[in-house]
């Protein structure tokens, strides 16, 4: 088991499921309750990432991060070293990629509470803001840990962004799918299986963990 790529990537998904959830609650209450008709196009710009190749999206993502981007040339004049090809460059490619995980669950939370809920809070003088904190959100919080935990399983399991974007830098940018990788480019199968027989386990342990928030207990049944 390679524990470096390991706690590398334990480290970003947690910082990029954080960020997921801060953007995605928002941007999920503006795509339910906005009335705009454009409102589709930013739906369609938000799920890209599901129908994009994972290559493609790397492409681009590098080109966004490069040090002839406008993003890359500032990121390197404030730091002094580019965007692309370190962790921070991972973080950034990864919230992208990550972004309609984390997003659609909220949304459809957000989409099945009772309109006449939030009328009754507008009826009684609340604000939309404390409508928002006192009603909308908590009906919707299984949601929102929905899409906490399948944004950090998503970027777990990232490959081919990760490599576009990161490259293979052990202890930088070397992940744990790129480990998997690596151990069978140089016919290490052992270490590739338990590797593997890991991230079996965790990917079926979020599976649980998500249907389980979403199951629904049945309704009792009338007593004879």
């Amino acid at each position: 088991m390679d524990w470096q790529a390991l706690w590398l990537t334990a480290r970003l998904a947690a910082l990029v499921s954080t960020i997921l959830v801060v953007i995605s609650i928002p941007l999920a209450h503006w795509i339910v309750f906005n009335r705009r008709r454009w409102t589709f196009l930013v739906e369609s710009v938000v799920s890209l990432p599901l129908v994009l190749p994972p290559t493609v999206m790397g492409f681009y993502l590098l080109m966004a991060t490069g040090t002839r981007s406008p993003l890359g040339r500032l990121w390197n004049e404030w730091t002094g070293h580019p965007l692309a090809f370190t962790f921070e460059g991972l973080v950034v490619a990864s919230v992208f990629y990550s972004l309609p995980f984390a997003v659609q669950p909220v949304a459809a939370a957000f989409a099945q509470i009772d309109p006449t809920l939030r009328e009754a809070s507008a009826t009684l003088g609340a604000s939309r803001l404390r409508t928002f904190l006192r009603v909308v959100l908590p009906l919707s919080i299984e949601g929102v840990v929905a899409g906490l935990v399948l944004s950090f399983a998503h970027t777990v399991g990232e490959f081919g962004v990760v490599l576009m974007v990161g490259g293979n830098l052990p202890g930088v940018t070397r992940t744990i799918s790129i480990a998997v990788y690596d151990h069978v480019q140089a016919l290490q199968y052992r270490e590739a299986t338990l590797t593997a027989l890991f991230m079996l386990a965790f990917s079926f342990a979020v599976l649980l963990m998500v249907y389980g928030l979403r199951r629904r207990p049945l309704a009792a049944a009338p007593m004879a």
